[in-house]
C-alpha cells in the first residue's frame, strides 16, 4: 500500500498552511505562562472547544480591540444609531441632583 503525504503550502508570511481541519489554518507556536495555559485549557473545556478556537477567538477579539479602525467603526455605528442621545431618565436624575448643589 502506498502512502501519499499531505503537502503543506507555504502562506505569504513565511509560515505553513496545513490542509487539516474545516479552515485551512497557520500553525505557529507560542509561549504563555503555565497558569494561563491551565486558565485558557479549562475555558475550552467548559465550553466544548478545542485550545485551538479558543486562542484564535482570543486573537481574534484582542486585534479588533486594538485596531484603531475597528474601534472608530464601531463608536460611529454606536453614534450613528437613532437612539444615540442620553436617556431621558438619566438626564432628570441628573438635572435633579445639580439642582440641589450649590454652585
Amino acid at each position: 500500500m502506498r502512502c501519499c503525504a499531505m503537502r503543506s503550502r507555504v502562506h505569504a508570511s513565511g509560515g505553513y498552511l496545513y490542509p487539516f481541519g474545516y479552515t485551512q489554518s497557520m500553525k505557529t507556536a507560542i509561549s504563555v505562562p503555565d497558569e494561563l495555559f491551565a486558565e485558557a485549557d479549562r475555558l475550552a473545556r467548559r465550553l466544548k472547544r478545542s485550545r485551538s478556537r479558543v486562542y484564535a477567538d482570543a486573537i481574534r477579539e484582542y486585534v479588533a480591540r486594538h485596531d484603531s479602525e475597528s474601534v472608530t467603526a464601531h463608536l460611529n455605528r454606536l453614534y450613528d444609531a437613532p437612539d444615540s442621545g442620553p436617556d431621558p431618565a438619566i438626564s432628570a436624575a441628573a438635572e435633579r441632583l445639580l439642582q440641589r448643589v450649590d454652585w
